[in-house]
């Protein structure tokens, strides 16, 4: 199956989120989809990221992860997934930040240089663990994925109005309606 790195698959509002959010339907366990099941699409992932993640300025052109790191970085997006998920939901999460630390330590440990994909990922990881307003950090309402509030008055509740949000918005009209109809 083709698949395109879009503007919409770096909604997160920092890589780390972006990184996390590769696997689709992360909490359907029938329709998940892990994007980074390909190697190819990981490369092509680093390539995208360059150019369309929130903090393309700060990373630049970024290298793709080298195949001796793939498991590394696979642990990372996971623990980066499974701590600020934690997090958002109000959870103890002391075990997800270990796990979290470990991995950044690993990931920077054995990244060819500071641009490669797996330490812009860790840097941008850490930079979110020390997040001044984490009440920003939330759960997609439709698609579950991990975003960055960075509306006014912090009233986001999807990763993307032109996707997740119309996709609510549109299921609630369809059920108005039918209703409506019913006898």
């Amino acid at each position: 199956m083709t698949f395109a790195w879009t503007p919409h698959r770096f909604v997160g509002g920092a890589l780390a989120f972006d990184v996390a959010n590769s696997v689709i339907l992360r909490h359907d366990p029938a329709s998940r989809r892990d994007r980074f099941a390909v190697p190819e699409q990981l490369t092509a992932f680093a390539d995208a990221a360059s150019r369309l993640s929130a903090e393309h300025p700060r990373f630049g052109d970024l290298r793709p992860v080298p195949p001796e790191n793939e498991a590394l970085f696979l642990n990372l997006r996971e623990a980066i997934d499974a701590y600020f998920r934690q997090r958002v939901l109000g959870h103890d999460q002391r075990e997800q930040l270990a796990a979290l630390l470990e991995a950044i330590a690993a990931a920077l440990r054995m990244a060819p240089g500071d641009d490669s994909l797996e330490a812009a990922t860790a840097h941008s990881a850490l930079g979110l663990i020390c997040e001044p307003q984490p009440e920003r950090i939330k759960i997609c309402g439709n698609c579950g994925w991990l975003f960055i509030d960075r509306s006014k008055n912090r009233s986001r509740n999807w990763c993307d109005m032109a996707v997740c949000g119309n996709r609510v918005k549109a299921n609630r009209h369809y059920h108005r309606k039918k209703t409506e109809v019913s006898p």
